[in-house]
């Protein structure tokens, strides 16, 4: 991943509601949700949670899919443990303080 995409992933999740965006679409697993129940179950507004997704899905770290009317957001796993990789073996250059806190 290049540093470029790491850095915008890192501006998206930057914010409260975008953070607790991804952590429900984690929980949700590659089924994903619909945009409306992740709003419902944030307490957001439908067009604030389209905002707030929109931005996830620029940054490349949640994908989305039309069913109808409807569109159901995921996770880009792929990409979330690319910024981690980023993060572990770019940034810290394979530090043992910060491979034996994060495991192997």
């Amino acid at each position: 991943m290049k540093e470029e995409q790491v850095i915008e992933a890192f501006g998206a999740l930057s914010n409260q509601t975008r953070l607790q965006v991804l952590r429900k679409l984690v929980e949700a697993g590659p089924e994903g949700m619909l945009a409306g129940d992740v709003a419902e179950a944030l307490g957001a507004s439908p067009s604030r949670m389209s905002f707030h997704l929109s931005t996830l899905q620029a940054a490349g770290i949640v994908t989305s899919e039309r069913q109808s009317r409807q569109m159901i957001y995921r996770v880009n796993f792929q990409a979330i443990g690319e910024v981690m990789r980023f993060l572990l073996q770019d940034c810290c250059k394979g530090n043992a303080t910060v491979q034996s806190c994060c495991g192997p």
